[in-house]
């Protein structure tokens, strides 16, 4: 959903095409991972997969509310800082880390999707990431990246958001960086891009056939930053709007998003790999 054309790639897919007697499976699979698409490697034109996730997945929430929901994590009823603060009570996870990406999606009533990751390690000093959480709002702007695949879904929305593409989210949309003590959370204003409204409002028109694939990293720019790596990544697969919880923000009772049970057919996942498409 980048409103802007930089650093974005598309591949194309041409119908009826097969694969020649002499192709291999590992060719086959290097040509049709997406990360290849979108991630540098061994320099800043070469593309190539980004290896192991450096956080691991800590849940996901899909919210709605009145208003738009800033600094989730800075609510005291935030079930994710919840639980930390609980195992921190026994003395555990004292090193643990959290980093939020908060996707405001606009409308009537807003909707925010968190994707929670997490380390319990610290953070190298002077790794991309260390200096991405620890830097100043004009440098985060520079290298917060997403990039997405579409798995399953119509033609227009793979032409409208791109099936294999990459996008600055803090040069094409408005990022709001809250730093904690032990967090830092991207609140990433969609409604702040025209383009990206319309695009977005699209694709909500088909969300429920839509299956999508997004990585968050530190953007490198320059070769000794390299290779790149994704911090986390999500699937998001045939979301209800209605699913969302309710947050009363007033009182700022942050619900959790109760995934893949018989009552919500919205499936969300947050995890370290995925290799397969869906059917």
């Amino acid at each position: 959903m980048c409103p802007t054309t930089q650093k974005q790639k598309q591949k194309k897919k041409h119908r009826g095409t097969t694969k020649s007697a002499g192709e291999d499976s590992a060719t086959a699979t290097a040509k049709t991972d997406w990360r290849d698409e979108a991630v540098n490697g061994g320099s800043l034109k070469l593309k190539s997969p980004s290896g192991a996730w450096i956080l691991k997945p800590a849940g996901v929430d899909w919210l709605r509310s009145s208003t738009k929901l800033d600094n989730v994590l800075g609510c005291p009823d935030n079930r994710v800082m919840h639980a930390l603060r609980n195992s921190q009570s026994r003395g555990e996870s004292l090193k643990t880390f959290l980093l939020a990406v908060n996707l405001q999606v606009p409308g009537r009533d807003h909707h925010s999707a968190v994707f929670y990751f997490s380390t319990d390690e610290p953070l190298p000093s002077g790794s991309l990431l260390h200096r991405f959480v620890d830097g100043d709002d004009a440098f985060r702007n520079q290298r917060f990246k997403i990039v997405n695949r579409i798995v399953k879904g119509p033609w227009i929305v793979k032409a409208a958001v791109g099936n294999y593409s990459a996008c600055l989210l803090g040069k094409a949309l408005t990022c709001h960086y809250h730093r904690g003590p032990n967090y830092l959370e991207i609140d990433v204003d969609i409604g702040s891009s025209a383009i990206a409204s319309a695009i977005l409002h699209l694709a909500l028109g088909y969300v429920t056939a839509v299956t999508i694939d997004m990585g968050f990293l530190v953007e490198a720019q320059a070769e000794d930053e390299l290779p790149e790596s994704l911090f986390g990544a999500v699937r998001v697969c045939q979301m209800e709007m209605s699913s969302a919880t309710f947050v009363d923000t007033p009182t700022k009772k942050l619900g959790a998003l109760k995934i893949s049970n018989h009552h919500n057919p919205s499936r969300v996942t947050a995890s370290k790999s995925y290799d397969k498409d869906d059917d």
